[in-house]
């Protein structure tokens, strides 16, 4: 029986640690959440979509044209009589009917330019998309880590809270067999409350984070999430850090500099299409038209049947038309201006969106050199200033020491665990982006 008992206390404890760990989110999990949420992200998609139905579109417009139409007319007084070509008093109607087709054979080359201009522009919002991603998921990231960071700091203000707490408790037996002052109770009753005040600043501060996360992901119905606890553990990097080998590697896949790429690349070919305007337009049309007349009669006066009109009437014609631009003041020309301006602002964007990648790296290498060294350094004063609290603690038990020279050394070391926990952090994320730059699979975005 103790046995079964025992059996069912396990899997309980399975299934319910399973249904707990399943609340937590990892933060692979909250960037795939968020990209499949995110209602600015859709916005981005919509234009890539429409770019895309632009650069189909714009190849459809190879083919030729094809238009039918009808007309009904009716003539009152003096008209002319379609039929015979003469004028006649009388009322009478008459149908037409016509389909014509029509190819361009010729116009600059525009719209073999507007196909590739509409292409690349379709591949620029692509890659637009792809970089709204990154961008997304780093913001992710960066709220993440906020969470852990703000989890850390109520941990260690739990921490000083329970020491505070430890000693109040100590002090008040003391007062109560007379081994100290009233005043001492109200020293260590001080430092207490501080440290309350702290828990309660650091629990705020850690709401707020997590609202932060929420909004990110545009998780719906809830104001708390829980993410996964482990720290990232970060080590001193031997790895050495270049600012033009980062540079080189993140300049051939950022989706930024290919996406302004494209649009350099399109707004040469918009160039090619408004100088197409300039050149003679060559375009082939041909059709077919018939008509019912009710001035068309027979010998005997009658109106001839529709069907028999509808065949005889037909015509079929065909023909080249050709068109000479001449004069139009000046706007051909004009647009081509307008459009070279746009190529040199393209290229412009470009090399500016290349100069800011270098000056981006540059700083993040910068920070991780300055990380490595402040990371050891940051480790040892932890260490160093938590011997120094815990020789105080000891020193204030046996009375060498006031409460004020404890409150001292506990809040150095409290501020030491919490410069520690930024510095582990701010590596973290400073690693994170540089592997991004450089090629390494650091969010799984597809």
């Amino acid at each position: 029986m103790n046995k079964k008992i025992k059996i069912t206390t396990l899997l309980l404890c399975s299934i319910w640690a399973s249904v707990f760990a399943q609340e937590r989110w990892t933060l692979d999990e909250c960037v795939a959440y968020a990209l499949e949420h995110n209602l600015q992200l859709n916005d981005f998609k919509y234009t890539n979509q429409s770019n895309k139905e632009t650069y189909r579109q714009s190849v459809r417009n190879l083919l030729p044209s094809v238009n039918a139409s009808s007309s009904y007319l009716v003539n009152y007084g003096r008209a002319e009589d379609p039929n015979t070509g003469t004028f006649v008093n009388q009322d009478f109607y008459s149908n037409n009917y016509s389909l014509e087709s029509s190819i361009d054979l010729f116009q600059g080359f525009q719209k073999i330019n507007a196909i590739k201009a509409s292409k690349l522009l379709f591949k620029a919002t692509e890659e637009e998309v792809l970089q709204q991603k990154y961008l997304l998921a780093f913001r992710i990231m960066q709220a993440f880590y906020d969470i852990q960071f703000f989890e850390g700091l109520v941990a260690i203000s739990n921490e000083q809270l329970t020491v505070s707490q430890s000693n109040y408790n100590l002090v008040e037996k003391q007062v109560e067999l007379g081994l100290k002052a009233g005043t001492d109770l109200y020293e260590a009753e001080s430092l207490l409350l501080t440290d309350k005040l702290n828990v309660t600043q650091s629990a705020n501060q850690l709401a707020s984070a997590k609202l932060t996360l929420i909004q990110e992901m545009n998780l719906e119905n809830t104001s708390e999430i829980e993410i996964a606890k482990e720290l990232p553990e970060v080590g001193v990097a031997e790895i050495e850090m270049k600012s033009d080998s980062v540079y080189t590697e993140a300049r051939e896949f950022l989706p930024l500099i290919k996406a302004q790429e494209f649009r350099a690349k399109a707004a040469k070919k918009q160039v090619a299409v408004s100088r197409g305007r300039l050149y003679p337009s060559l375009s082939f049309f041909a059709g077919i038209g018939t008509g019912y007349f009710e001035t068309t009669r027979d010998t005997l006066g009658n109106t001839l049947p529709f069907r028999q009109q509808f065949r005889d009437n037909t015509s079929q014609y065909w023909g080249i038309n050709l068109s000479v631009p001449i004069s139009n003041g000046w706007s051909a020309r004009s647009q081509v201006k307008q459009s070279k301006i746009e190529k040199l602002r393209a290229e412009n964007n470009l090399k500016t969106q290349e100069q800011e990648l270098f000056q981006t790296i540059q700083q993040l290498v910068q920070d991780y050199n300055s990380l490595v060294v402040e990371l050891v350094q940051s480790n040892q004063k932890m260490e160093a200033q938590n011997l120094a609290f815990t020789i105080a603690q000891k020193r204030y038990e046996k009375g060498l020491i006031n409460a004020l020279e404890l409150f001292t050394a506990k809040n150095l070391y409290a501020s030491a665990q919490n410069e520690n926990l930024q510095v582990k952090l701010r590596s973290e994320i400073n690693k994170s982006t540089l592997d991004f730059y450089r090629g390494l699979p650091v969010f799984n975005i597809d």
